[in-house]
């Protein structure tokens, strides 16, 4: 970016989100490479000063609030937002979204796998003309095999099921503001951004990176949350289950017709067979299973139906930490911070050492 373009066009402020589950062992060194990177890309300008670091505390029982609010109370140029209860993965990052005031805005998991100096990548890539930057991982030699190839077969499932995914792309990307405010009208209870991102049709870019070791911790999806993960991208864009079904319910009847000609054939040619057997047990544990399995498909988007119609808040947010802020310079005079939020919030000002309600 040359001088000339600093004073033709005003610079872009950058929310990073951070969505944190009890993450009080790596939090310290996210904040420590995030804060580092943040004041690279102010001082190359390509980023305003009034750029912050989003953490969302998800519910966490550990240290994690306490050292957020610490950054902020220290003037660090953090926010913090936390959650009343667990929300998720997925609605933390909502959260962090939709509180978020940057031009543009980048989600990164806390555990430091997702390799933070590709930000400054997005960031270009953002500068020239991109809505929607993914992170995808170019290697996974940190992964196990186990968790590799579950992760692949995953996106190869959901590209058979005609959902639009980006392969091996998790939640680490960059979106505009105007793509927050597309994604925003997306209602639905069951969130997978990553299918819902795609839907937005904005001009998009890829960067690539190799995916890390944890720093610290543990994981915080183990194998049933995993499960639980996708089953819900699954069901939550696709239908083709449930026609599975009408394809499984005929090609059954096929097969049971086939069946009786086999009975009909038995009897007519071997008189000595016993009677009954075939006709009897197979088709009632065949049917029995099947029945059970077709069942559960349907339970699984009954109960979805379920949790949609219920129109309950995707989270709720019990309060903010954040700095006084001033409009940015060089920024449109009609631009102001707005932090939607729902129902009465404290919140904590550093600057004046304050709360509100």
């Amino acid at each position: 970016m040359t001088p000339n373009d600093l004073n033709s066009h005003p610079l872009t402020v950058l929310s990073i989100v951070v969505p944190c589950f009890n993450e009080d062992a790596v939090l310290k060194e996210t904040y420590s490479r995030l804060s580092s990177l943040r004041e690279h890309l102010v001082r190359e300008g390509k980023i305003a000063h009034g750029s912050e670091i989003v953490f969302v505390d998800d519910g966490s029982c550990d240290r994690t609030w306490e050292l957020i609010d610490g950054w902020v109370r220290g003037g660090a140029p953090v926010v913090g937002v936390k959650l009343s209860r667990n929300c998720g993965h997925q609605n933390a990052l909502l959260a962090g979204l939709t509180s978020a005031n940057g031009d543009a805005v980048i989600t990164i998991d806390a555990d430091l796998q997702d390799d933070e100096s590709a930000i400054e990548r997005m960031v270009d890539a953002f500068h020239q003309g991109n809505e929607v930057v993914y992170g995808v991982r170019a290697k996974r030699a940190s992964d196990t095999w186990f968790k590799r190839t579950t992760a692949r077969t995953f996106y190869r499932l959901m590209a058979a099921l005609g959902v639009r995914t980006v392969f091996d792309h998790a939640d680490y990307r960059l979106l505009s503001r105007r793509a927050i405010q597309y994604l925003c009208q997306f209602n639905e209870v069951n969130l997978f951004l990553r299918g819902v991102v795609p839907l937005l049709g904005l001009r998009s870019a890829v960067v690539h990176y190799d995916r890390r070791p944890r720093f610290a911790g543990e994981s915080k999806y183990p194998l049933a949350k995993m499960v639980e993960f996708a089953l819900n991208g699954i069901t939550s864009f696709s239908v083709t289950p449930l026609r599975a079904i009408t394809l499984l319910g005929f090609a059954i009847s096929l097969a049971c017709l086939a069946l009786a000609i086999w009975v009909i054939f038995v009897k007519l040619t071997f008189p000595n067979a016993v009677p009954g057997w075939a006709s009897t047990i197979l088709p009632i544990y065949f049917l029995g299973g099947v029945q059970l399995f077709c069942a559960g498909v349907l339970g699984e988007y009954v109960g979805k139906i379920y949790t949609e119609i219920k129109r309950r808040p995707r989270f709720l947010i019990e309060k903010v930490a954040e700095r006084s802020r001033s409009i940015s310079v060089g920024r449109p005079q009609g631009h102001r911070f707005h932090r939607p939020v729902r129902g009465k919030v404290q919140r904590t000002r550093a600057a004046h050492g304050e709360n509100a309600t």
